[in-house]
């Protein structure tokens, strides 16, 4: 088994809340993990404390098998459901800016996923609506030469049309030597891409395994026992 990240008994409080309690899960090399709860469960804690963002209270995160820190950074590409440009900028600009602040950044592969979104470069980021700001930033996410991708709600405010666009634009980003987690709502269209999943409820794993191997157990899609788990 080639591990690309191992979480192990991870701990985190915000504010006096226990947020994450005890999550344990691997993710290999190329493989998709996608990550599934409610709102209010961890899931973007926990892409937090694995990018760094936050420190975690207790139990080890390990990329390639260094603790998560400084190094480990710049390994981590992480879509967040936030904009982080200035409104006057164009797209031009604002890819030259993420371009400077990370190295792996790949121009022509940018060039390409602009061309594939029907992004224009002088367009301005105020005048981009939710679904193509998503585009955008998917793009400049998927640009980077990354060990590991994060992705939290890639599709949320995107038409059905874009949405398969955006799954193949993710399913031609990930390498053998590259891993990938998803957090989303739309389980239904995301599920066939998924290798692995998790199920978060009340910050703890309810399940989790191989995405083939649960379908067999429950004798469902993924979208059915999220909804059963769920329900319960």
């Amino acid at each position: 088994m080639n591990n690309l990240l191992e979480v192990r008994n991870l701990y985190k409080s915000i504010k006096g809340k226990e947020i994450l309690r005890g999550v344990s899960f691997n993710l290999e090399k190329g493989k998709v993990l996608g990550i599934m709860g409610p709102n209010g469960q961890g899931k973007t804690t926990l892409l937090n404390v694995i990018e760094g963002f936050l420190r975690i209270d207790n139990g080890e995160i390990k990329l390639d098998g260094s603790n998560i820190g400084y190094v480990t950074k710049g390994e981590i590409s992480y879509l967040q459901d936030i904009n982080i440009f200035h409104r006057s900028m164009r797209i031009r600009d604002a890819i030259s800016l993420y371009s400077d602040f990370f190295k792996d950044f790949d121009k022509d592969k940018m060039d390409s996923y602009l061309e594939f979104m029907n992004l224009d470069r002088d367009s301005k980021i105020k005048d981009l609506s939710k679904g193509m700001m998503e585009k955008f930033n998917l793009s400049l996410t998927l640009s980077r030469k990354a060990k590991l991708f994060l992705l939290d709600e890639p599709i949320s405010g995107v038409d059905p049309v874009s949405r398969e666009k955006i799954l193949d634009a993710i399913l031609e980003n990930l390498s053998e030597d590259s891993s990938m987690i998803i957090t989303t709502h739309y389980i239904g269209e995301l599920e066939r891409i998924f290798d692995e999943v998790l199920f978060l409820g009340d910050g703890k794993v309810i399940e989790s395994g191989d995405a083939e191997e649960l379908r067999e157990k429950y004798s469902a899609s993924i979208d059915e026992i999220y909804r059963k788990i769920f329900a319960e």
